[in-house]
């Protein structure tokens, strides 16, 4: 089987609601999994331009998944050691959290295979 790499990736602006509200960011940082595939998340990059803790929230279906915390003015590497199957049909979204009122830029980089 041919194996694809996928990308969520760029940089967007934010601003934040509150921390317990995470809200989609951006339209772009969505995938639906394709019938028959099996993605599966890899790692994840990601940069913050804000002076506050944001998250980077991994959602699957409306779901948080996995938790990515990025500190003020900061950035981060999270190579995925336990990697889930990601059945077709999914849609995996990237959302954020950030405190009220907080505004900034976010780098992403989502690394995922389908196969």
């Amino acid at each position: 089987m041919i194996s694809k790499n996928l990308f969520l990736q760029g940089i967007y602006a934010f601003e934040g609601i509150g921390m317990e509200k995470p809200v989609p960011l951006h339209s772009e940082l969505a995938h639906f999994v394709p019938d028959g595939v099996v993605n599966q998340t890899l790692y994840f990059r990601g940069g913050n331009s804000s002076p506050e803790l944001i998250t980077v929230v991994l959602m699957r279906d409306g779901v948080p998944m996995r938790y990515f915390p990025i500190g003020a003015k900061s950035d981060v590497h999270v190579p995925l050691r336990v990697v889930e199957d990601i059945e077709g049909g999914s849609m995996i979204e990237l959302y954020i959290v950030a405190p009220a009122g907080v505004r900034g830029s976010v780098v992403v980089d989502l690394g995922m295979v389908e196969h």
